[in-house]
């Protein structure tokens, strides 16, 4: 069964030094995302990008997206490739109706990428 943590929870494991990659479109990341993520689109690229960015197979890995369902589905992607400490943030961004989301949590977030964590930046280092 995944390991699926709370918005709390997550802040708790990036403050432990895990990173927190937004499976997110581009543009659901610029409205608002937690600080310091990193955004990896779920799509075809990827395993391929959290490979390039975090090539140990036990990097420390938080995944979520806007309610908890894409976010869901690449945490089992990445598990599948080989990663062992990812771990899914329930409710995502926004909510899922029985749970608030980060952005209504009151943890720290951001509308501009840090360097080299936009998908932009993470695309084109790839290639």
């Amino acid at each position: 069964m995944p390991k699926r943590v709370s918005p709390q929870e997550a802040k708790g494991l990036i403050d432990q030094g895990w990173v927190y990659v937004d499976v997110r479109t581009p543009e659901e990341y610029a409205a608002g995302h937690p600080e310091g993520a990193y955004n990896v689109p779920i799509g075809p690229e990827l395993v391929g990008a959290i490979e390039s960015l975090f090539p140990a197979r036990d990097a420390k890995i938080v995944v979520g997206c806007q309610a908890g369902g894409r976010s869901l589905r690449a945490l089992g992607l990445l598990e599948a490739a080989g990663y062992t400490n990812v771990v899914d943030q329930r409710a995502g961004w926004g909510g899922n109706g029985s749970e608030a989301g980060w952005g209504a949590s009151g943890l720290p977030s951001e509308t501009t990428a840090q360097p080299g964590r936009s998908w932009r930046e993470i695309a084109a280092k790839r290639g």
